[in-house]
């Protein structure tokens, strides 16, 4: 029930230096210098020296169910196993639908994502697909955000794509509009998750619909955004107008993470609106330097590690891309996103030399110790 993590260089994202953090039960509790208690025999003690202390990583962009399929049915990716989510160091995660609703539904989806959170971890999902009209479970995309608990917006709708079902402008003002007011009503994000391919049009269809609507520009991520340099020049530009981005990690053909951030930090560019996510479990471009051509949400935390050891990045900038910044664009801060009393104990405790995951807690239970998996979803081998 009491777990003390000691002598942890705390990262909250900010850089806060070294500290005690006390959990009880699922929530962190007290964030202090030193934290002495009156029964120590009842508290499990978590070394965390030379370590750096984060909050657990949020990916908003995972193909729970698995992606593919646009190569006939032996290119359906299969679904994502739990240890791979917690060995990535992702505690919360949005799952997506994608190309393929014919063999796949938002049913399976959400009932893929509730298999997850009863493993360990926090789950979502985005209704909808590639598909036009959009897939939903209750017959519309109002209903679904508003009344399903995990349901927080609508994607990945496709645009500027040779798979996409090329949406019109008023097909992406109906479902803008549908998310905008389900997240009002259900009290959540409401957002529009918009795949952006690297056909002609970029994010013309997006800016079109800012242009000509009321809609706030809050609730669209467009995600893909440095797969082509002509994409993420107009990323750029949607920064400066108040939007998001969401990089996805992996990138070959286009401008990786770490080549994306570093511009953006030199360019004097803010990355507060900034996110990146896996695509963990979808397909990656054909043309890409991936051999299986399956992306891989492990290579989110890789990336970061790019940024930080070869890139030499701030540390606390970075790590921000996939805690603090995305926990507030899906409107799960301060609950996600932050070590701070109160908030759901999902910590990430990386080694300083490597950053390799040291430890990982999940809603205050232990996943990762000592560089060890000790929860595994409910069909994995147990070792």
């Amino acid at each position: 029930m009491f777990k003390l993590l000691k002598n942890g260089h705390c990262m909250v994202p900010d850089d806060i230096g070294i500290r005690d953090i006390l959990v009880v039960n699922d929530k962190i509790c007290d964030i202090k210098d030193k934290i002495l208690l009156e029964n120590p025999w009842d508290v499990e003690v978590i070394d965390c020296n030379h370590c750096i202390i984060c909050p657990g990583i949020i990916d908003q962009h995972v193909h729970i169910t698995g992606g593919g399929g646009e190569e006939g049915p032996i290119s359906r990716i299969p679904e994502i196993m739990f240890s791979d989510v917690i060995q990535a160091g992702v505690t919360t995660l949005v799952g997506v639908l994608g190309f393929d609703s014919v063999s796949r539904s938002i049913a399976g989806l959400l009932a893929k994502a509730r298999g997850l959170e009863a493993e360990g971890i926090t789950t979502f999902i985005y209704t909808g697909s590639y598909a036009s009209p959009t897939e939903t479970l209750t017959g519309r995309v109002l209903s679904d955000v508003a009344l399903l608990d995990k349901v927080i917006g609508v994607g990945e709708i496709a645009i500027s794509d040779y798979r996409s079902f090329n949406p019109t402008l008023q097909d992406l003002r109906t479902l803008a509009s549908e998310a905008n007011t389900g997240g009002m009503l259900g009290g959540k994000a409401g957002i529009l998750h918009l795949h952006v391919g690297d056909g002609n049009e970029g994010l013309n269809p997006l800016f079109r619909l800012i242009d000509e609507t009321d809609l706030p520009i809050r609730m669209f991520v467009p995600t893909h955004i440095n797969r082509s340099q002509n994409t993420f020049v107009q990323g750029l530009k949607l920064l400066q107008k108040g939007g998001n981005i969401d990089l996805t990690a992996g990138e070959t053909i286009g401008l990786s993470v770490s080549e994306s951030l570093t511009y953006m930090i030199n360019s004097g560019i803010s990355t507060d609106r900034v996110t990146i996510s896996s695509d963990g479990n979808g397909s990656v471009p054909q043309n890409s330097a991936n051999e299986n051509g399956v992306g891989r949400i492990d290579q989110l935390i890789k990336d970061l590690r790019e940024c930080i050891l070869e890139k030499k990045l701030d540390l606390s900038t970075v790590m921000k891309t996939v805690t603090v910044n995305t926990a507030r664009v899906l409107k799960l801060y301060p609950q996600k996103g932050c070590l701070a009393p109160g908030s759901d104990a999902d910590i990430l405790v990386l080694k300083k030399n490597d950053l390799s995951i040291f430890h990982l807690l999940v809603k205050g239970q232990v996943a990762i110790k000592d560089q060890r998996t000790l929860m595994k979803g409910k069909f994995e081998k147990q070792i």
